[in-house]
């Protein structure tokens, strides 16, 4: 029994450990090269205020006579040379019976100035057209913007932040202490329980909000997560299951030595 508890534990904490290292490659499969170089011409064209050429390929929910002042408006965001880095940092595909649409957006940097710009492009009957276009600068780059720091937080972030540390060492420590305890009865139920954490408490580590999910569970009370390119989240939840386990341990060791 305390091979197989053993086996569950490292078994979970590999799963989580591949899901977070695949991140960086999960937002490539939703952008296929053609779909990444299909945006990137459209954002050259609007850099190079090649205007036309764009509003011939606007899809007819968004042609009409502001267009032409929106994208040269969006085109005065871009700094006046090549940029130093293209990335891209947001991908989302839907695909419907008849049509499908792709959405993307990339980061340009241009020698400490920023710009992000979203392309959303429909696919249908063989034709593509623009359905969505727009262009945002930024302070700094989202890797920099988002990058997990303890300078500058607020007291509820720091105290979560200290919580799920505690609530993560709690789990772990009952977690040992229940593979390595005898008692009668099957012990994977209570290695199970002890594992998982009920309710959810989050906080972004950026912005500072936060948010409660009574109706939710989560491996070990306690993650700290952040998608490619986008803002940390730590969350804690109450380990009541490795609670109940320590303050009943004595018991139920006690019934399986007497049994």
């Amino acid at each position: 029994m305390y091979t197989s508890s053993l086996r569950m534990l490292v078994v979970s904490v590999l799963l989580l450990a591949l899901a977070a290292c695949n991140q960086a490659d999960t937002i490539q499969k939703f952008a296929s090269p053609a779909d990444q170089a299909l945006a990137k011409n459209y954002i050259e064209l609007l850099r190079q205020k090649r205007f036309e050429d764009i509003e011939k390929a606007a899809d007819p929910s968004i042609a009409g006579a502001s267009l032409h002042e929106t994208l040269v408006k969006m085109a005065t965001y871009f700094p006046p040379g090549e940029p130093s880095s293209i990335a891209l940092v947001g991908a989302h595909r839907m695909n419907a019976d008849d049509a499908s649409t792709v959405n993307l957006t990339f980061e340009y940097g241009f020698s400490g100035k920023w710009i992000l710009t979203n392309v959303a492009v429909k696919h249908h009957g063989g034709k593509a057209t623009i359905i969505g276009f727009s262009v945002v600068a930024q302070s700094a780059s989202l890797e920099e913007k988002n990058r997990f720091t303890l300078n500058g937080k607020t007291a509820t972030q720091y105290l979560v932040l200290a919580l799920a540390v505690v609530v993560a060492l709690l789990t772990l420590i009952a977690l040992f202490v229940c593979v390595r305890t005898p008692f009668k009865g099957r012990k994977w139920p209570w290695v199970l329980c002890v594992m998982v954490g009920f309710g959810k408490f989050s906080v972004n580590w950026t912005t500072g909000s936060w948010a409660f999910t009574p109706l939710a569970f989560q491996l070990f009370s306690a993650s700290a997560f952040a998608p490619p390119y986008g803002q940390w989240t730590v969350a804690i939840s109450l380990p009541l299951g490795a609670t109940i386990f320590l303050v009943l341990r004595r018991k139920l060791s006690a019934a399986a030595i007497e049994n």
